[in-house]
């Protein structure tokens, strides 16, 4: 069960925990409308990758965010995900939550491969998508086009570091570059990608350099205007967290979708 308060017309979330394929995952769901936003996090981020924008997000909508587990404050688990996983129990999650309509999904990074995914696969549960700064199964691929065997021995360095780190659950679906769906795969809705394109005063390597940039929005914008109603939003004052360094512009990004989505 969940619960939710409202005091003077503005929702104050409870942090609560569900049973969800045996496990305890913790989300939260705050707001009210016609509309729900349901937020997915990325990489081993938990529900806390939306914080700079979840309560005022949740004064004009309904919006629920949650950790997948292994996640944030939900169960501890280990082992190696897929993205059809993540997307079923995302699902699962839903259901248990007596979610009557379709979502607005909204995903941060490696949570697009799971937005996508689930897009594809549960149709009838999105009604809009929106993709924050998303992982790509190309994105190593422009590393390569820049220079292949500077590229090679970067992405190489940065396996053996994630391997150092203990791998998290989602790292072999990342880095086996699989195929995920595109249009119309995903069906003819609204769809709003939001891309970082500044530039890096020192750029750590081939991936954040300024051609790379470059081609890190042309990739993205390719990928949504593919879509008959989707929207491309190239920013140059964020990185990978626009959220957190412009939760207003993204806040209005969501918005702007929900107002886009006819039912």
């Amino acid at each position: 069960m969940f619960i939710v308060f409202f005091i003077a017309g503005e929702a104050i979330a409870k942090s609560n925990f569900i049973k969800v394929n045996g496990y305890d995952v913790e989300y939260e769901i705050a707001g009210n409308g016609s509309k729900t936003v349901f937020l997915e996090a990325g990489g081993t981020a938990g529900l806390s990758d939306w914080e700079p924008i979840f309560e005022k997000l949740a004064k004009d909508t309904r919006v629920i965010r949650y950790s997948r587990i292994g996640n944030g404050g939900s169960q501890k688990v280990r082992k190696n995900y897929s993205s059809e996983e993540y997307a079923e129990e995302a699902r699962l999650l839903l259901e248990v939550l007596n979610i009557k309509k379709p979502v607005v999904y909204v995903a941060h990074s490696y949570g697009a491969y799971i937005a996508r995914r689930f897009s594809a696969t549960y149709p009838e549960w999105v009604s809009g998508l929106m993709l924050i700064e998303p992982a790509s199964e190309h994105d190593v691929d422009i590393m390569r086009k820049i220079d292949l065997e500077k590229a090679e021995k970067e992405i190489a360095q940065i396996k053996l570091d994630d391997q150092a780190n203990g791998m998290s659950n989602q790292y072999l679906d990342f880095w086996s570059k699989r195929p995920l769906p595109d249009y119309p795969e995903i069906p003819n809705i609204p769809v709003t990608v939001i891309a970082s394109v500044k530039k890096y005063q020192n750029s750590p390597m081939l991936f954040f350099n300024d051609k790379a940039r470059t081609m890190w929005g042309q990739l993205h914008s390719d990928w949504v205007l593919s879509f008959p109603k989707g929207k491309i939003v190239l920013t140059d004052k964020s990185y990978h967290y626009p959220q957190n360094d412009e939760p207003e512009m993204v806040i209005n990004e969501i918005k702007a979708l929900l107002d886009r989505i006819k039912h």
